[in-house]
């Protein structure tokens, strides 16, 4: 691939990376104005086009209250509150769309002028597929809303969520190892933060997951003290007061997305005082400190969030955060792993 092309097909993947974390955004402020459910079809071609004139909204609101939320919980909605949660969903959906097209038209034109190599097509084609399926898990996510009960699956959230990032980390990689090409083998100082770089990234994955629960049973709302819950360190009585199981206690999940959380701010300190310990890289040290300077942040976020009942701003702005914190995990991952040509300091 010439310079011309790779700086092409990275500003290409650049703009796809973008456009994903922007979905991830407008999902979150989607689901915290309570607008999933208000778009009850998915046509994925005339689906583009919204309604247009009174009579298509009065249409479009008509097939809204056909379904469990109008009935049970926005009964008192009129034609206005509802346009107000429809363009939430309409954009998440829009937005869906153009990453579509984002990818598959310079995919094709790339391959057309036979630019990418062979390794780069096998990776391109998975991250389309990931997409695809992340396209069909939202619209699986929004069909258990559509039933009797008014809410959406907290599993499918997570699953609709999960591969939203794994669709981040995918083109992210991808960019990485085309901008950053190195030896397979590690460099024998870095190889030993190799370990402490991995865990970092999956418990920031973890956490992540465990958040899309928080957003699915709407646990971000039962306890909002800090650092107790109910007077309680840990209020064992209330984890299966509903008589479900525990995954689907809110005040459990929130329980654990509040500890592991700083499981997960341990385990990016200790990776910093790690790599700082030693000789390393320049850019794994910038990366590193990057990544702790967001986790403090993210803590001081999030208990924020926690205490004033899950405000619009403050959610988008932890989800938003976290996004980044799984972006920069990732890279320090790839710079520990492929770091053979990087000088060290």
């Amino acid at each position: 691939m010439t310079a011309h092309y790779q700086t092409a097909v990275v500003n290409w993947l650049y703009t796809g990376l973008f456009l994903v974390v922007a979905m991830v955004v407008i999902g979150g402020i989607t689901r915290l104005t309570g607008s999933g459910l208000s778009m009850v079809e998915w046509q994925v071609i005339s689906g583009t086009i919204p309604p247009l004139s009174t009579e298509e909204w009065e249409k479009a609101f008509d097939a809204y209250k056909q379904f469990p939320e109008y009935q049970k919980l926005n009964y008192h909605l009129t034609l206005s509150g509802f346009k107000s949660i429809f363009w939430w969903e309409y954009s998440h959906r829009l937005i869906g769309r153009v990453i579509g097209l984002v990818f598959i038209i310079p995919f094709v034109y790339f391959l057309w002028k036979k630019r990418l190599s062979r390794r780069d097509t096998r990776n391109l084609i998975f991250i389309l597929l990931l997409g695809m399926a992340q396209g069909g898990m939202g619209w699986f996510m929004v069909k258990s809303g559509l039933v009797d009960n008014p809410h959406v699956s907290h599993y499918r959230l997570a699953a609709h969520l999960s591969l939203a990032f794994l669709l981040i980390g995918a083109i992210l990689w991808l960019i990485l190892k085309i901008k950053y090409p190195s030896p397979k083998r590690f460099a024998s100082i870095e190889s030993l933060r190799f370990p402490w770089a991995v865990v970092c990234l999956v418990a920031i994955f973890i956490q992540v997951i465990l958040g899309a629960f928080v957003a699915g049973l709407k646990s971000g709302y039962y306890y909002n003290t800090f650092p107790l819950m109910d007077g309680k360190l840990i209020p064992w009585d209330t984890f299966t007061s509903s008589g479900t199981g525990v995954w689907e206690s809110g005040a459990f999940v929130q329980f654990l997305h509040r500890w592991f959380a700083w499981i997960v701010f341990i385990a990016i300190v200790a990776t910093w005082l790690k790599i700082r310990s030693g000789y390393c890289s320049i850019r794994v040290r910038k990366y590193s400190n990057f990544l702790v300077l967001m986790a403090l942040v993210q803590v001081i976020v999030g208990i924020s969030t926690l205490v004033l009942a899950v405000p619009l701003f403050l959610g988008v702005a932890h989800q938003v955060i976290a996004t980044m914190l799984f972006g920069l995990s990732l890279s320090l991952l790839y710079h520990v792993r492929h770091c053979g040509e990087f000088a060290f300091t």
